[in-house]
């Protein structure tokens, strides 16, 4: 089940998940994060209305049957476990005029720390995003068999946490089962966040153990790169867990989450500066280019975007649906929604949607891929995460790097979204209760 605090690490206090247990919800140490929410039904703000039976409709490109194809085979014959060991290799996929689709390059984040340059997320692990039981892969050993379509294509970076529910555990059976199989090597990225009374149990000891436990459900020796999540930047024990994490013989890299240039510049002058920050980062959403990103390419810190996609707005499926038909039935869309609001409306989102189509057809692809690759061109980008419940995207992740934007497809995104609401604030402040 998702927890309060893995929702935080998605959105914060502007999230309107409540507790089904209140009992639970005051559970709040680290050893209990494992409550279940439940979005409450309601508006969508500045007049968008919850109502109608979502009918969404389609354009999609057409001559894309080619990726279409590769996700129902990823889907129906995703790689299995037999007697504990990964099965045979699917066979690759095509790209349009006969070509095979090239495997997701790779980025330095820093020295011994390299990465694909899509990272799976695995939060949709966390049991908390099931969606249609048809085509769930998301518990069980479905959820296990699933990464090994994600490593045939180059994709060999997973992104965790120590409260996203089973999510470590189930990478560590992928784990054990890829080294017996003698499978590519991955990269583990996960997390250490800190909530209430946590934030005050910041001893040495406290996430050494914090870190053996991440260790043990993910069956490994030592782990790529642990990233802090602070929720409450009134209590400054931030620096002491980075100097504590930078210290810890079993921490290869350091990095963050969804912190600001302020705490940033505070760590770098303590000597303790995170490698990268993970950090929400999409065509709508352009908060890190308010300082984040120069104070990142001035001390050599790399981002690590999520949200790409917008909680999946971005994409074909809502170009020309009417406002009155959507409906916010995931945490992401409802705080998606949100912002929209507050950047121009759905009229507005139409027209980058439109503009979206037409650079999208031009280089025979989709909206979503147009999206993912605008944030992947990025300074400072080292990569982006993207959330997945199966396989069946595995293929539009590679497609992404076929596509070279040029000078005019960046113009002319940037002429809607200069008609939009500019944001203001910095990376996460408004989730924390400050300006967008």
């Amino acid at each position: 089940r998702m927890s309060h605090q893995a929702s935080c690490l998605h959105g914060g206090h502007r999230g309107r998940a409540v507790p089904r247990d209140r009992k639970q919800a005051r559970a709040t140490t680290r050893s209990s994060p494992s409550y279940s929410w439940t979005e409450p039904r309601g508006h969508l703000s500045s007049g968008w209305h919850r109502h109608g039976n979502g009918h969404e409709r389609g354009n999609l490109v057409t001559s894309r049957s080619w990726i279409d194809r590769r996700r129902r085979n990823l889907l129906i014959g995703a790689a299995g476990l037999v007697g504990g060991r990964l099965s045979a290799p699917l066979m690759a996929a095509g790209a349009p005029g006969g070509g095979e689709l090239p495997l997701v390059p790779r980025a330095d984040v820093a020295p011994g720390l390299n990465i694909s340059r899509v990272v799976k997320g695995c939060w949709q692990l966390s049991g908390g995003h099931k969606g249609d039981r048809s085509s769930d892969r998301t518990t069980g050993r479905e959820a296990v068999e699933d990464f090994e379509p994600f490593v045939r294509a180059g994709i060999t970076t997973f992104d965790t946490a120590d409260i996203y529910g089973p999510s470590e555990e189930i990478i560590g059976r992928y784990v054990k089962a890829s080294t017996a199989s003698q499978s590519k090597p991955c990269e583990i990225l996960t997390k250490y966040c800190c909530f209430g009374r946590s934030m005050n149990d910041v001893s040495a000891s406290t996430v050494a153990n914090g870190i053996e436990r991440s260790k043990k459900r993910l069956n490994v020796d030592a782990l790529d790169l642990v990233q802090v999540y602070w929720d409450d930047y009134g209590n400054k024990n931030y620096i002491d867990v980075m100097r504590h994490l930078y210290d810890h013989p079993s921490v290869k890299h350091v990095g963050v989450t969804n912190f600001d240039v302020k705490r940033l510049q505070e760590m770098v002058d303590a000597g303790v500066p995170p490698v990268m920050n993970q950090v929400q980062y999409s065509i709508l959403d352009r908060r890190p280019e308010n300082g984040m990103v120069e104070f990142c390419k001035e001390h050599n810190i790399k981002l690590l975007p999520y949200g790409v996609l917008a909680g999946g707005f971005l994409s074909e499926k809502y170009l020309g649906v009417p406002a009155s038909s959507i409906r916010p039935d995931t945490y992401s869309k409802s705080k998606y929604a949100s912002v929209l609001s507050q950047l121009g409306g759905w009229s507005w989102f139409q027209s980058l949607l439109e503009e979206l189509q037409g650079v999208a057809q031009k280089h025979n692809t989709t909206i979503a891929n147009v999206a993912c690759k605008w944030v992947l061109d990025k300074p400072q980008v080292a990569a982006i995460l993207a959330g997945a419940r199966n396989a069946t995207h595995v293929p539009d992740h590679q497609a992404a790097f076929l596509i070279k934007l040029d000078q005019d497809d960046r113009a002319k995104i940037d002429a809607v979204l200069q008609k939009g609401a500019q944001a203001k604030g910095d990376c996460y402040t408004w989730e924390r209760g400050g300006v967008f």
